[in-house]
């Protein structure tokens, strides 16, 4: 197949990858090794529809958030065991979260709340890698995160990215061995600072509508030219579909708008807050209200060895406000019954508060929250022990978690995607859908 030239060579890199013809996600599978195998039924082929949630935000908090200062709580502990801090009363009898969270404890009732996530992995890299994939890190291959896959198996909705990353991708949000199209887009600049600006969405200086419909239109002429001379209309195609996707986001006003949170009024604002964590959250809820399906945002830091006390009281009110706004905005927009909204972090801490007056890293228990999407409002599922060491009831792990919010998104997270060398891997090995979990 003759070479297509790109204009100075400067865009020649990309190009070459995007145009393998005929290869399934740059992996090296031809399509005729993917559609035999299909045939064979080698590849479970499940087909992915929009289920109860239609879009996702991700909260994540790296570092590892002490559950029992914030998901739960201890209060009948000794001192050294429950830390520092008191209770806050949720709306369902009995149940009390940290006092820490005083605001999320008031929508608590729309929320379920998991205490009894049972984990392995202690270390920050690892247990994060796990979080996003649902997979133990692995030198042999590296997993897609929960975003890449919803935007594999649904793609963009409303000339919106499908998968955005507030305020920037993570380490392990990628893609994995999935094509790099299902990646993230990071928004480039933190919506909680001043000049906050997204990239990529403004029309370089000097370039009106007209003449940037005009640059597409020149484009499109010199495309159908190699087409006809390569004579192959799939030598362009993979290419196309960034150019067409980018287009679709530059020239749609109502994309644009999207990620302009000035358009919100200061009361909608106050509801979340004025620490950094609320203009990402409140960033997150108008992304999904506008289309876009997997929104993750991360906020903090909560790797606290030492001093916890004073160091949750820098931390946490932020997110209080935040997700407790976020929650509340959602419910009253009508988006919260099809958003599921996932709170995680790495691992919970040790049980007792050790001579530095912090908590060290522990995997054995800890908690996770969830909203919308079809999960059950109002809903403590499992338990840990009375020292937070050790699960005591419904003991659950993190693929089970990933695996039944892609059921409720609509993906059945036994479905195999091919990774490099042909080879059929599932979205989760061995997750399972815990119905006890949804409403």
């Amino acid at each position: 197949m003759p070479s297509i030239p790109a204009a100075g060579n400067r865009f020649a890199p990309a190009r070459r990858e995007f145009l393998r013809v005929g290869v399934v996600g740059g992996l090296g599978l031809t399509l005729g090794d993917f559609f035999a195998m299909k045939a064979r039924g080698d590849l479970k082929n499940y087909e992915s529809k929009e289920g109860v949630a239609k879009s996702i935000i991700q909260i994540v908090l790296p570092g590892g958030m002490a559950h029992q200062e914030s998901w739960d709580p201890k209060p009948e502990a000794p001192l050294e065991y429950r830390g520092p801090f008191g209770v806050a009363k949720t709306k369902m009898p009995g149940i009390v979260l940290n006092e820490n969270f005083r605001n999320i404890a008031q929508v608590a009732d729309k929320m379920t709340i998991i205490r009894s996530i049972a984990g392995k992995e202690a270390d920050h890299g690892r247990a994060t890698y796990t979080m996003y994939t649902g997979y133990r890190k692995s030198p042999a291959i590296e997993h897609p995160s929960l975003g890449a896959v919803v935007s594999h198996e649904f793609g963009p909705r409303k000339d919106l990215p499908p998968y955005v990353a507030v305020p920037s991708a993570t380490e392990y949000g990628g893609t994995g061995y999935l094509g790099s199209q299902f990646g993230p887009f990071g928004i480039g600049s933190d919506p909680a600072r001043n000049g906050y600006k997204v990239r990529d969405l403004s029309l370089p200086p000097g370039v009106d509508d007209q003449r940037f419909s005009t640059r597409r239109e020149i484009r499109d002429v010199v495309d159908d030219h190699f087409r006809y001379q390569a004579g192959k209309a799939e030598a362009l195609g993979a290419m196309d579909e960034f150019y067409q996707r980018a287009y679709a986001l530059i020239s749609s006003p109502a994309a644009r708008e999207a990620f302009d949170i000035e358009k919100e009024t200061a009361a909608t604002r106050a509801k979340y807050g004025t620490s950094e964590a609320g203009p990402r959250f409140l960033l997150a809820r108008r992304l999904v209200e506008a289309g876009v399906r997997f929104v993750t945002v991360s906020y903090g830091g909560w790797d606290m060895h030492a001093g916890i006390e004073n160091a949750m009281r820098r931390q946490a009110p932020g997110l209080d406000s935040a997700l407790a706004g976020l929650i509340r905005d959602l419910d009253d927009r009508g988006l919260l019954a099809s958003t599921i909204v996932l709170v995680t972090s790495e691992f919970g801490r040790t049980p007792k508060i050790n001579a530095s007056a912090g908590r060290d890293h522990f995997p054995r228990v800890f908690s996770v929250a969830v909203a919308g999407g079809g999960f059950k409002k109002g809903f403590v599922y499992g338990s840990s022990n009375s020292t937070a060491s050790e699960p005591e009831e419904n003991p659950i792990r993190v693929e089970d978690v990933l695996t039944t919010v892609y059921h409720q998104l609509g993906i059945n997270a036994d479905k195999e995607l091919m990774a490099p060398g042909a080879r059929p891997i599932e979205i989760i090995d061995g997750g399972e859908v815990v119905k006890g979990l949804i409403g």
